[in-house]
């Protein structure tokens, strides 16, 4: 997969999309984004595999594997033009929620994350995207051949790496709450809330595109965080209008004012506060795609422990307007995986030096690497005086 290099902070912005009422089924609650202003020449539909595992090459001896269900294909216009979802469809509900994982592994390379099919049509793997651009997070390993460092990864550096997702039918009450609640006009995202921990956001560009991809949501990956959440929360209150505090209302065109007032203060308070932990933060993004005026970038944190993090993919237009949007939120345990390993390539990588930077002992980063799941980073030998500090 060809790339450009890394662009400078990107930031995820919902201008163009407003923010409706939101929509409680018991831990779940769905916030609906609409455009007043479709995007007509960019179009999204589904493109369904055969549940299995697959294995992507993403570069010179390396694949990624995991379980694909589905797939998404842009078609864009080279003019302007309002262009054709070719191949959109609603499925069955058998079809969509088909994601069982197989009884056994099958192996294959028939397709990669994002590959462009003409001049203007591009298959990609939703979320997928993005999650290969973390399991590739300084995946040479150390660049410095210092002494501490297994030879094995000054060998093979970080491989093989992986991490484990939820199909968004394991998210107790996400299909129930796909399934119950409308579709409004002119509805292009969502939000996703689990006990009100912002699990995922999805925007295509067209209300057409969203009817027929909205369930596509029990294909896509959620985090441990979330599934535990999901599993463990009680039901959220929901936010009721209160019409009494915009004072005494004695006509029709008051209570309209009212309202709308209303759903103001929810769009204010949805973006500036319950979304503020994906809308707020900077990202280092990578340009993957150029799709005629628009780009698919995916993008990533800067792995700040104990917050919320999230990683995505996104499509915009010239003007930065977002066309498209998928992304998964990290649990606690990737955040720091991703925060050790980039401490540690701003380093070259030299645990001393690192340590410091941290405000750790050399023995104490030892440990949080081994605590992390990298301990095969280091010889046996190092990593058995680490401990031996450790107690003294």
């Amino acid at each position: 997969m060809t790339t450009t290099p890394a662009s400078p902070a990107f930031r995820l912005d919902l201008a163009g999309l407003d923010t409706r009422p939101a929509q409680v089924w018991g831990g779940v609650r769905l916030v609906p984004l609409v455009r007043a202003e479709p995007i007509e020449d960019l179009r999204l539909h589904q493109e369904l595999y055969e549940p299995e595992y697959t294995a992507v090459p993403v570069g010179r001896r390396t694949d990624y594997l995991a379980f694909v269900p589905h797939g998404f294909v842009a078609d864009w216009t080279r003019d302007g033009t309002a262009a054709a979802a070719y191949g959109t469809r609603l499925d069955t509900p058998s079809a969509i929620t088909a994601s069982t994982p197989p009884d056994r592994v099958r192996l294959r390379v028939p397709r990669r994350i994002a590959k462009r099919e003409n001049r203007t049509r591009l298959r990609f793997l939703p979320l997928h995207l993005a999650l290969e651009g973390y399991l590739a997070l300084h995946f040479g390993g150390p660049s410095i051949a210092w002494e501490e460092y297994s030879e094995r990864a000054l060998r093979s550096g970080l491989s093989p790496r992986a991490e484990e997702a939820y199909a968004g039918d394991r998210v107790r009450g996400l299909a129930d709450a796909l399934r119950v609640f409308e579709i409004h006009p002119g509805q292009c995202g969502l939000v996703v809330y689990v006990a009100d921990a912002l699990a995922a956001a999805f925007v295509v560009p067209h209300p057409d595109d969203y009817r027929a991809l909205h369930r596509t949501l029990l294909l896509d990956l959620f985090g441990e965080l979330i599934h535990h959440y999901a599993l463990l929360s009680a039901p959220v209150p929901d936010f009721r209008a209160d019409l009494r505090t915009a004072g005494p209302i004695n006509s029709t065109a008051e209570l309209r004012a009212a309202v709308d007032g209303q759903e103001r203060a929810w769009a204010a308070f949805h973006d500036g506060t319950m979304a503020g932990g994906l809308l707020d933060p900077d990202y280092r993004a990578r340009t993957v795609r150029r799709l005629g005026r628009f780009r698919l970038d995916r993008f990533r944190p800067e792995f700040r422990p104990k917050e919320e993090n999230h990683i995505g993919e996104a499509i915009t237009d010239e003007h930065g307007r977002l066309a498209y949007l998928k992304t998964f939120r990290l649990s606690e345990a990737q955040v720091r995986r991703g925060h050790l390993l980039d401490r540690l390539a701003a380093h070259d990588w030299h645990l001393p030096t690192a340590a410091a930077a941290l405000g750790l002992t050399e023995p104490q980063l030892g440990l949080r690497l081994e605590g992390a799941g990298f301990a095969g980073l280091l010889r046996q030998d190092v990593l058995d005086h680490y401990r031996r500090a450790a107690r003294q």
